[in-house]
């Protein structure tokens, strides 16, 4: 008789880690000893816009008898809200999502550049100064900006630089090209994968997408969404709820790992093992790694 799917991985499972081949600190081998060592027994790389730490990650995983799911965080734009949209188990070679990644990452480098500039008139910050804070091929935003802040002395750390000189009011934002949400659902989805809208009800000029909008999203292959975590608001988690009841969605939990780059611990949330189950079951463009 074939093993079945919920004996062939454990939980706790923690589907939202980022090493720094996007804006987390550690490489991805010592997000998976993180994750383990908090409990996390299956778990996704989920860098922005790249799958460059697949194969370390898995290789990691591997040797600490843990599962992989292969994931990227896609961004994309709903008007003026930054929508990110988690993809599972897709095809890393796709041609049209590969096309897209790259395009979105060539932008983020001409936005990070021309923030850099406009912040050096005004403190003493290089573009230099941010490539010492990333790693080869490393997609640069503005989290590498904020290291670099944090290493002239000019802030304390991320935070304070968030809040402070990277924040829109003071004048130095700039935009970067993103796809719209329902794009990126389609791309992710013709790629075998599974779309999932990452920390979708947060508070201020981020929050939640209409529900009308997401109904779009979930007739387009929209999977489900990450309800459980930190920055998601109890309202608006209500409500998403009630919009996986009424269409059979997947919801996810997890922590949003970044290493030194934000609070965030690993498996401060988790997803279920019967809804890990249900994306790799929906997935077919590439498969988790087991131990």
């Amino acid at each position: 008789m074939p093993l079945a799917r919920s004996a062939r991985f454990a939980g706790p499972a923690d589907l939202h880690m980022h090493s720094n081949h996007s804006d987390g600190t550690e490489p991805p081998a010592e997000v998976v000893r993180q994750a383990q060592r908090f409990g996390v027994r299956t778990m996704a790389l989920t860098d922005h816009d790249r799958t460059t730490g697949w194969d370390e990650a898995a290789a990691a995983t591997a040797e600490l008898g843990m599962t992989f799911i292969p994931g990227m965080e896609l961004s994309a734009k709903h008007e003026w809200r930054s929508v990110h949209v988690l993809g599972y188990l897709f095809d890393p070679l796709d041609p049209a999502l590969q096309a897209e990644t790259d395009r979105i990452r060539d932008d983020r480098i001409g936005r990070a550049e021309r923030i850099v500039r406009s912040i050096g008139r005004d403190y003493d910050l290089d573009w230099d100064d941010v490539l010492a804070q990333t790693t080869l091929d490393a997609t640069v935003g503005r989290p590498h900006i904020a290291d670099a802040l944090v290493a002239r002395g000019i802030v304390k750390d991320r935070t304070e630089a968030f809040d402070g000189i990277l924040h829109p009011r003071e004048g130095y934002y700039e935009p970067h090209y993103a796809p719209d949400p329902l794009t990126a659902v389609r791309l992710i989805t013709d790629a075998g994968g599974v779309a999932i809208i990452a920390h979708p009800v947060t508070v201020g000029r981020d929050r939640m997408m209409p529900v009308s909008f997401l109904e779009t999203l979930i007739a387009a292959g929209l999977g489900g969404f990450e309800i459980d975590h930190r920055e998601n608001t109890e309202a608006g988690k209500r409500t998403l709820r009630a919009v996986v009841a009424a269409h059979d969605l997947i919801v996810t939990g997890s922590s949003d790992y970044h290493g030194t780059g934000k609070p965030n611990l690993p498996g401060e949330n988790t997803t279920a093992e019967v809804m890990v189950e249900r994306l790799i079951e929906r997935a077919s463009g590439s498969s988790p790694r087991y131990p």
